[in-house]
């Protein structure tokens, strides 16, 4: 291989890149699109519930469950309604949450000791945020009747009975369940697809289509430099769309990474020549930029966003998804990202996703070769 020969390509590659606008567009700004977006509004935390309230009861009871609910950092009572038809009204027009309906007898039932049930309405139209919602109001009822089993028992004469089994739950590597801790990092995967696949889909199709194909053939140039020369521009523009990935988590969402930097670099760098691969081959077979740039989001870009474990967990999954995640990159990429960010591991716990991904890279960059010889090169 001749050095010499791959500077000229990649300079060539280079010049192109910074004259045109779209390809600075799509390597630069929407990565920084990507890491606002997913890091402000996508979040899997359910918080403030909006939640409307009949108490039809109107004792000082009823009003101190209704003031406690609110104090919650889960629900947020909008509204004191009339009657039950209007917390109806409000659920089918999505002004509210959840429903809750505290019945006439109430607390007269709680002080005779007997069973006081009161109502309470989710929308399940996104069945797991009604989950978690349910969850949610069933501990803090399950919190209520445990104060009103102490007082029974005071009023009684006896002691609190401690239940034989208690759980002492702990929570590790996210210890504050805040979702942006797995969901920043996973951003870097979508950041490299971007620059890696989509982008360098199109620079051998753009040879193609502009018939400088043909010259590049009659020059003393082999098919390994001309794919080197190629992918080095993308190559250095994902690894630094990586070092604001990671600066832009920790200043403005406190995501800060806790394995080694450069652990974290070297996977960044095999897992960017996977994609690179990929956008190259995709591009050497169709030979249009538009089917390459089509066919690399169908390839590249929703397999990362869907079946990476990234948003949706894998284990949830049909058996013939799960095994399709097994041929997806940003799967083992992810697994590296929140075993540096999350888990503090070294790269003996991490060896096996490092190995796959160096596997990946060199059947890719075996294939690529394959491609272009069969052209001419």
């Amino acid at each position: 291989m001749n050095l010499r020969k791959v500077q000229a390509v990649a300079r060539k590659e280079y010049y192109h890149l910074i004259r045109d606008f779209r390809s600075l567009y799509l390597a630069f700004f929407i990565p920084l699109l990507l890491i606002l977006l997913f890091g402000y509004a996508l979040s899997l935390d359910v918080e403030n519930v909006t939640t409307v309230v009949v108490d039809y009861d109107h004792t000082v009871r009823s009003r101190d469950f209704i003031r406690e609910l609110n104090a919650s950092a889960y629900f947020n009572i909008v509204a004191h309604l009339s009657d039950t038809a209007a917390v109806i009204h409000y659920l089918d027009h999505n002004r509210a949450l959840m429903g809750i309906i505290i019945p006439p007898d109430w607390t007269e039932k709680l002080r005779a000791d007997r069973i006081s049930p009161l109502q309470v309405i989710i929308d399940g139209s996104d069945p797991n945020f009604a989950g978690i919602t349910r969850g949610y109001i069933t501990a803090f009822i399950a919190r209520d009747n445990r104060r009103q089993l102490v007082q029974f028992l005071n009023r009684q004469g006896k002691e609190e009975i401690n239940p034989p089994v208690q759980g002492r739950i702990r929570v590790w590597f996210n210890e504050d369940l805040e979702s942006r801790n797995f969901i920043v990092p996973g951003i870097v995967a979508l950041i490299l697809i971007i620059v890696g696949a989509l982008l360098t889909s199109l620079v051998i199709a753009r040879e193609y289509e502009n018939g400088t194909m043909e010259t590049i053939r009659s020059l003393p140039l082999g098919a390994s430099e001309f794919l080197i020369g190629k992918a080095l521009p993308y190559f250095f523009i994902g690894m630094a769309d990586v070092l604001v990935a990671i600066l832009m988590g920790q200043a403005l969402f406190g995501v800060v990474m806790k394995s080694s930097f450069w652990l974290m670099v070297f996977a960044s760098s095999i897992y960017l020549g996977v994609a690179l691969g990929i956008g190259l081959l995709i591009s050497s077979l169709t030979k249009s930029q538009l089917v390459a740039n089509q066919l690399a989001i169908l390839v590249t870009y929703l397999p990362s966003l869907l079946l990476s474990n990234f948003v949706f967990p894998v284990e949830n999954m049909p058996s013939v998804l799960k095994l399709i995640t097994r041929i997806v990159p940003a799967t083992y990429y992810i697994d590296i990202l929140n075993g540096l960010y999350l888990r503090n591991l070294d790269f003996w716990h991490l060896w096996s996703s490092y190995l796959v991904l160096l596997i990946m890279l060199f059947c890719l960059g075996t294939v690529n070769l394959v491609v272009l010889k069969k052209e001419g090169l």
